[in-house]
């Protein structure tokens, strides 16, 4: 199948709508697709407004219906709302096309929390953006069971996964402070709610690794804290393997991979119990949730390290890919294709 996925979050970003993008292209080819990748790379971008890591494609209507002809798809899926992904839509139903979305992160919130923009006006948008779709995968079954809760009637189940040839237990000592080591990896934004994390009293040190708005002040504020900043992933693996816990202290977060890759370099997590961990651990995985994130922290320093990597290997990209695949909707035939493209 010759597969189209059309996304505003991409390269420089580091997040992990990114890293599930890259690892569900990489399957899908494995297992004998074809994908194409259209990405803000391709478009001039100015930097998003509080956000300048995010980059906006300018007027992309054009482009994305061209690319979109030339590349004649069996199966369209847009991933994000952004520019690139409206203006995908916008082809779609102007074409009368099946199409495919995502629900990656928890939007109404994030927008809300930035710019207090009511959460009810933001999930009016994402009805608007995600109603002709054919499928809105949703990461998580908390996920989906919420955007059900607000009236969306086409949510369908998309999980993710974890690379556990890079992600795995190692002895590393890159993070050379006071134990035990409390570690942070993610965007640095107000959503994220780092700084719940950094004013916690804990003994030992704390870590930071990730960029974000929050960065500058967070680093002027919590000057006892340790800072790092984008890793590549095999950098990203010594670090959690030198950890002690891995602290999430989102609570806006549908999934969190970064739970995972935690886990499988052998990294008990410390949390507050909600959608994102309790998807990710239930309520037998290698974590510890609790409302005193403190509590959860020093709770987590009990949890043995070799359950923690047993249970990120219940997850896998493969799966999580073919679940995907089974979710797009066929475009029709080449002809049709042509058809629309001469149109």
């Amino acid at each position: 199948m010759k597969i189209m996925i059309v996304t505003d979050a991409w390269e420089p970003q580091v997040n992990g709508v990114v890293r599930t993008l890259k690892n569900t292209s990489r399957e899908l080819t494995a297992l004998g697709h074809r994908v194409e990748l259209l990405t803000p790379l391709e478009f001039s971008t100015i930097p998003c407004p509080t956000y300048p890591e995010i980059r906006l494609s300018l007027l992309p209507r054009r482009r994305v219906a061209r690319r979109i002809d030339e590349y004649a798809p069996d199966a369209l899926h847009i991933a994000t709302e952004g520019p690139l992904g409206m203006a995908a839509r916008a082809y779609a139903i102007r074409h009368k096309l099946p199409f495919t979305t995502a629900y990656h992160t928890r939007f109404p919130e994030y927008v809300n929390a930035r710019f207090r923009i009511p959460v009810h006006l933001t999930y009016k948008f994402l009805h608007w953006f995600h109603g002709p779709s054919q499928a809105v995968m949703a990461p998580t079954p908390v996920v989906k069971s919420d955007l059900e809760q607000h009236g969306f009637t086409n949510v369908v189940l998309w999980t993710r996964g974890v690379d556990l040839d890079i992600f795995q237990p190692m002895d590393s000592k890159v993070l050379n402070t006071a134990r035990p080591i409390f570690l942070y990896v993610g965007r640095v934004a107000v959503e994220k709610n780092v700084e719940a994390f950094l004013k916690l009293d804990l003994p030992g040190s704390k870590w930071v690794a990730g960029e974000g708005p929050a960065l500058a002040e967070l680093k002027s504020r919590y000057t006892n804290v340790n800072y790092l900043g984008v890793l590549s992933q095999p950098e990203l693996a010594k670090v959690y393997a030198a950890a002690d816990v891995f602290v999430f202290p989102s609570r806006t977060d549908t999934f969190g991979l970064v739970l995972l890759e935690a886990m499988a370099c052998g990294t008990p997590v410390a949390a507050y119990p909600v959608t994102g961990p309790i998807d990710v651990l239930g309520t037998e995985g290698p974590g510890a949730l609790n409302e005193d994130l403190r509590e959860a922290c020093l709770e987590a320093l009990k949890i043995e390290r070799a359950d923690a990597r047993a249970w990120a290997e219940r997850f896998s990209w493969r799966a999580a890919s073919e679940q995907f695949a089974s979710h797009l909707k066929p475009l029709g035939t080449r002809e049709a294709s042509q058809t629309r493209a001469t149109a």
